[in-house]
């Protein structure tokens, strides 16, 4: 097998991604030629996935990423050299005038390679090589028209972690690449799960408690995790990752929007609006309140691009008054760093906090409410996992629900934050809470929880049945109360089913 030699892995044992791995398998071993798009979030493990995958098959494998602001002359001269590594012996060759050329100049080196051998062409960080005006897309838009899709052994891969770019430029391409994606690989963070299978892979066995905690401020997110020091409990571990002096979550945010964003300024902007809103804020509220460079077709294209890469997610609440698109932000680490990086950046940048800083927090107010809202949007992507354990079939239908009285009113309001409309006539209503210790329902929140059943069903007007369910991170205290108003609970294993 020809590889770049460029490429070093510690470990290239790929955790989770079954359904990645099956897409690749077919991707690989389909008898014409195939073009594969992947994207996702930046440190999702897209690189890591792919090289990992391939460095086991037999075939040739060329492997080039672009440069971020690198002129597409750089990008072109890093190109060639890969060409000659891959398919010449290391030979040095003459960087080409522009794309077609390199193309030409690829497409020939094809010839050095056993007409069995199939021949993947790995472009990471598409975004990047394709700067304005360097001809790229046209390029590439006519060498797979022309030469490739004809070569049964060419299996190409478009990557980027611009995921609005590779949707709107390659998969909703409007001229020559149209429709010419044969395979697809949106790459999503690990779940509960598969981070603490990629935890204990490393050395780090912690329990479920550990993982979850751990989970609220990484997501999930594979390169997090690779800077988590086994031995260390979850507290320690996040104190090093993100109240140390040059920690690592410090600059990462700037990172993260700038590698992203041609004007990160904006994105930056707009995503800290929607955080304001811990249940989500409507479209047209959040458009007015950005102000004039939000509104129009450009306000809705950065929210787009924010949902493509992951960061925010639009809903409809659940039988809601007032139609339209609502937004909440779902990155786990985005609103760890509002909540607590970015109030003392500052101090951070010049030094670290006192050790045991996050301990402390603990047991302050803020952190009690950060960490049931962090626990709530980890409920939001584990609904196939609290769904199973509910024992509800695959037609219920996840929303949530919030219901303000006008001003002056005496109605009471509620919120629900999890409810399943069923078909057989049914909705199970689901309370999440987070505590450290087991979740108990005393005489005043349970009255709570019958106001807001009443509400729900006069505001909605359902006669639907009604059931509730209790999702607890750390189990539930049975008394008089949860055995009357309980009928299902769910607790913090079933989620790392």
């Amino acid at each position: 097998m020809k590889y770049n030699t460029k490429m070093k892995h510690t470990s290239n044992v790929i955790i989770g991604r079954e359904e990645e791995e099956r897409i690749l398998t077919k991707f690989l071993e389909s008898y014409n030629a195939s073009f594969l798009t992947l994207y996702g979030r930046r440190r999702i493990g897209k690189t890591f996935l792919v090289t990992s995958f391939f460095s086991k098959k037999n075939c040739s494998f060329f492997y080039t990423t672009g440069i971020k602001n690198a002129s597409y002359k750089k990008q072109i001269s890093q190109y060639t050299k890969i060409i000659g590594d891959v398919f010449y012996n290391g030979a040095e060759l003459k960087p080409k005038n522009d794309w077609i050329e390199t193309f030409e100049l690829l497409t020939d080196s094809f010839k050095s390679v056993p007409k069995n051998e199939k021949i993947v062409l790995f472009m990471d960080e598409f975004p990047w090589l394709a700067t304005k005006r360097s001809g790229l897309l046209e390029a590439l838009d006519y060498y797979w028209n022309r030469y490739w899709v004809n070569d049964r052994r060419i299996k190409l891969i478009i990557c980027g972690s611009s995921s609005s770019w590779i949707v709107t430029k390659i998969i909703n391409n409007k001229g020559g690449l149209h429709n010419r994606i044969t395979h697809k690989i949106q790459l999503d963070a690990f779940n509960l799960k598969e981070t603490k299978e990629y935890l204990h892979k490393f050395g780090t066995k912690l329990n479920n408690r550990q993982v979850l905690q751990l989970y609220m401020i990484t997501g999930g997110v594979p390169f997090y995790l690779s800077n988590v020091v086994k031995g260390k409990s979850a507290t320690q571990a996040i104190e090093n990752l993100a109240f140390k002096k040059n920690c690592l979550f410090l600059e990462e945010f700037d990172n993260l929007f700038s590698s992203l964003f041609d004007h990160p300024e904006i994105y930056i902007k707009a995503i800290r609006g929607i955080a304001d809103y811990r249940y989500g804020v409507g479209q047209e509220e959040l458009l007015h309140k950005l102000g004039k460079p939000m509104l129009g077709m450009g306000g809705l294209k950065i929210l787009n691009d924010l949902e493509q890469s992951g960061f925010i997610m639009s809903f409809k609440p659940h039988l809601h008054k007032k139609r339209g698109i609502y937004y909440k932000v779902i990155d786990e680490y985005v609103s760890f760093y509002f909540n607590w990086i970015e109030p003392i950046k500052e101090t951070l940048l010049s030094k670290s906090l006192q050790m045991g800083y996050w301990e402390k927090q603990h047991s302050s107010p803020k952190w009690h409410s950060w960490a049931g809202y962090a626990f709530e949007s980890i409920c939001y992507k584990h609904l196939a996992q609290i769904s199973n354990t509910l024992e509800l079939s695959a037609t219920a239908i996840p929303n949530s629900w919030r219901y303000v009285p006008k001003k002056g009113s005496k109605e009471n309001g509620a919120q629900i934050d999890l409810l399943f409309d069923r078909a057989d006539d049914t909705i199970t209503i689901c309370e999440i809470k987070y505590s450290n210790t087991p979740f108990v329902i005393d005489k005043q929140y349970a009255n709570n929880l019958l106001n807001k059943i009443e509400t729900f069903k006069r505001v909605t007007r359902t006669n639907k049945q009604i059931f509730l369910a209790l999702i607890v991170a750390n189990g539930l205290q049975k008394n008089s109360y949860s055995e009357k108003l309980v009928g299902s609970i769910v607790v913090l294993d079933d989620l790392f089913s």
